[in-house]
């Protein structure tokens, strides 16, 4: 096996993140909407992924659907990038020349991807979901007869951040994705950027365990021994089946994390403290079914941003670019 090129490789993850996320990003935010609305009093915002998608539009309009889409789209190209290209280099330093990698040992490549990818993650979805869900908040404090929680705890936060925040739920002005960086920066330093950061952990390492080797052995099913490769459309269907799996195996935890990277709940809701105590109060309250909230827009969201990882990964456009012949793993 040759050596891999990390620029071109490193190309192909960005383009595929940049690609993805401009195709599926308003459902994203129908999603981070859907997660963390709670049902109070027997009451709930949105009935279903359709609702959500057209309050919002009809709140916000179209505009609304990309709240958050700078921050994403900026440090998607290095995440994608990271996940990728460390599934690869992984996956390069634990073959044996000569033998079929193990399970075991594309379990653990891919979980050293997703380990890695963190770094990324963390801090550009506690930016996003902020931005995503301000509207929702501010929809929700107009519906008459939402009512409260009882025995709700104080959330503890920063006043730099309280004030921040205050601006979308009076004024119905969203701070920036800069302005909140800055606030949690001051308040927290650099660590307050990874809010959340155990439980996008206990969500990426399985995923990634779930999803590349999944991907590997179903994609292998299709290779033709003239060229030694599947087709696209075999490639692609892999990419979204796989990730399909590893989606819906992850997404309790995404709720979770979803919940705990929010700063400020709205009027009523549950405030929580660590991933138990949000876990059992969601399991209190809103039932096991919550647990799986948001999980049709998480497909509709993971498998075709998969799919089209694999379809960067398929032509080579990193190799094109640098002039080099496609290399396969």
């Amino acid at each position: 096996m040759g050596d891999i090129s990390l620029p071109a490789k490193c190309i192909n993850g960005a383009l595929a993140g940049v690609a993805g996320v401009s195709c599926i990003f308003p459902i994203d935010l129908v999603k981070t909407r859907l997660q963390n609305q709670q049902v109070i009093d027997g009451k709930r915002m949105y009935k279903n992924l359709f609702d959500c998608f057209v309050k919002t539009a009809k709140a916000d309009g179209i505009r609304g659907l990309y709240k958050g889409f700078g921050v994403n789209v900026t440090l998607i190209s290095p995440e994608k990038a990271i996940k990728l290209v460390g599934n690869d280099l992984f996956r390069y330093y634990l073959q044996r020349e000569g033998k079929q990698m193990g399970l075991h040992r594309e379990m653990l490549a891919g979980g050293g991807a997703g380990l890695c990818q963190v770094i990324i993650t963390t801090p550009m979805e506690m930016l996003k979901i902020q931005l995503q869900d301000a509207g929702r908040k501010i929809q929700r404090k107009k519906i008459p007869g939402m009512g409260t929680v009882p025995e709700v705890p104080t959330a503890k936060m920063n006043p730099s951040l309280t004030r921040a925040f205050s601006a979308s739920t009076t004024a119905e002005v969203t701070p920036s994705a800069l302005t909140i960086a800055r606030n949690l920066m001051q308040a927290k330093g650099v660590f307050g950027l990874y809010r959340g950061l155990g439980a996008t952990l206990m969500r990426d390492i399985p995923f990634s365990m779930i999803y590349f080797p999944l991907f590997a052995h179903l994609n292998a099913m299709g290779i033709e021994h003239e060229n030694g490769r599947a087709t696209f459309q075999h490639s692609f269907m892999c990419g979204c089946l796989a990730a399909t799996v590893a989606s819906l195996s992850v997404n309790p935890v995404d709720v979770i994390k979803t919940r705990l990277q929010l700063l400020q709940q709205a009027p009523g809701e549950h405030t929580y403290t660590g991933i138990r105590d949000c876990a059992a109060k969601i399991w209190k309250y809103e039932g096991p079914s919550a647990f799986f909230k948001g999980a049709s827009c998480r497909l509709l969201v993971i498998s075709p941003l998969f799919g089209i990882a694999q379809a960067v990964y398929y032509f080579g456009v990193g190799e094109f670019l640098l002039g080099i012949p496609k290399q396969w793993l």
